[in-house]
């Protein structure tokens, strides 16, 4: 994920995680897109995570995250507020 994220010279990725292993692929993905030299992309994403694990992930750089039934609208407002925020144009 990290690799091709940073081959496409992308400003956001989102992950998916429904399996409970969140703790365990957000903080790797993080420290990959660093280890690449772009600790800069928007690491994003939802799944079932409780509030206290989300607090973690965040403490380590993660961005939001979004619970089940989320509408779409949700993360897309969130990602163009960040955009506004953070990239250059």
């Amino acid at each position: 994920i990290a690799t091709a994220a940073v081959q496409e010279d992308v400003d956001v990725v989102g992950l998916s995680i429904l399996s409970g292993a969140h703790m365990t692929l957000f903080p790797r993905v993080r420290a990959l897109l660093a280890d690449a030299g772009r600790p800069d992309i928007l690491l994003t994403g939802g799944g079932i995570i409780p509030e206290e694990d989300a607090a973690a992930l965040e403490q380590l750089g993660v961005g939001r995250l979004f619970g089940p039934g989320t509408p779409t609208g949700d993360l897309i407002s969130y990602i163009e507020q960040w955009a506004a925020e953070h990239l250059k144009d």
